[in-house]
């Protein structure tokens, strides 16, 4: 008796508590958060793993699937339905102002994917556009969202333009980079033999694409050191082009584009933002640090989300190391520079124009 009298009493406590923070434990499902979460995009593969996952993860039942493509975002809600998910409350709208109306979080793939013989770049002027009205749409319907995870290529640049545009601050703002960590992870343990989670401290920083800088001097296989194992230079050759061509290898294996790793990986941000377990692999941001080198850019780091949203700190490596991430650095500075010349941002001058909080 006494048993069912403190179990009532603990319920009728502390369940309107955690209703008023946002965070409701289901009867049948406990979810981080009750807030809304946008998936942009959610006609996509991407994006439909990435509710699914959002799901799965127990993130917040309330989910809205948005993409322009009708038929492919509610037959993505009806398989969602069918899943049967505990508490779900997932709605789909064609109609961006009813997909960010109150969202506090934000995952957008709506971008035209990579095909066959396409690098991330050749992508640049078209899903700039698109980053442009998604950065305005946020301005105009939730200037309130606590972060969001710009997932469609070239990331470093879109979510340059969407933070931009939407007026956010840089640290609520991130890209997908991760995929390029754990295909050097991958690339390493098929070497050695070992599984993928014995990898450690290897990481790649700089631009989501092909002048990526590559940091693994300080990894270690299972716990030992990685320069033990004295890798060639022809071995480490080709470690590096598997991690660097690894998104149009799974183009040429699939005939298209990753959908799983980046639509997983993203749901782990998000995760974080909402205040989950910390992501920790290198996140792309916005970095205008002169003392450390890089200015104006967005672009992966040594990083962590949580609650917060982003915080890097400073890549550590060899000269080497170093160097190709300056490089890679140059080459998103480039790149920039050409969507200024585009008119898709403006002159970096008047960024605080547009965005007050840079």
């Amino acid at each position: 008796m006494f048993y069912n009298t403190t179990k009532i009493m603990i319920f009728c406590i502390f369940v309107p508590l955690l209703k008023k923070t946002g965070i409701f434990i289901d009867n049948d499902m406990d979810f981080l958060t009750n807030e809304k979460l946008t998936i942009v995009g959610a006609g996509g593969m991407i994006g439909s793993n990435m509710a699914q996952s959002a799901l799965m993860l127990g993130l917040t039942p309330n989910i809205c699937l948005y993409d322009v493509y009708e038929p492919g975002v509610r037959g993505v809600a009806a398989e969602i339905d069918h899943c049967a998910f505990p508490g779900a409350n997932v709605t789909w709208t064609t109609d961006p102002a009813v997909a960010y109306k109150d969202a506090k979080y934000i995952l957008s793939s709506g971008g035209a994917p990579r095909k066959e013989g396409m690098t991330r770049e050749d992508l640049l002027k078209g899903n700039c556009k698109i980053a442009e009205d998604f950065g305005e749409d946020v301005r105009k319907y939730c200037p309130d969202v606590k972060h969001i995870v710009v997932i469609f290529n070239p990331a470093d640049l879109t979510g340059l333009v969407v933070l931009l545009h939407s007026g956010l601050k840089p640290e609520q703002v991130t890209t997908l980079a991760a995929l390029d960590t754990t295909r050097l992870q991958e690339a390493l343990a098929a070497e050695f033999g070992v599984l993928q989670y014995k990898v450690t401290d290897a990481y790649t920083y700089g631009g989501h694409g092909e002048s990526m800088a590559v940091f693994a001097s300080n990894a270690k296989i299972d716990g030992k050191p990685i320069s033990e194992f004295n890798l060639s230079e022809e071995k480490w050759a080709a470690i590096r082009k598997t991690t660097v061509s690894g998104g149009s290898n799974i183009i040429k294996l699939r005939g298209r584009s990753s959908f799983q790793s980046p639509a997983y990986n993203a749901v782990k941000m998000i995760e974080a933002a909402m205040g989950g377990r910390k992501f920790v692999l290198p996140s792309g941001c916005y970095v205008n640090s002169p003392e450390l080198g890089y200015e104006h850019v967005m672009m992966a780091m040594p990083s962590f989300i949580d609650a917060d949203g982003v915080h890097f700190t400073k890549p550590v490596g060899t000269k080497k190391e170093m160097g190709d991430l300056t490089a890679s650095y140059e080459h998103l500075c480039r790149m920039r520079d050409e969507i200024i010349e585009l008119g898709i941002i403006p002159a970096i001058a008047d960024w605080s124009k547009m965005n007050p909080n840079l």
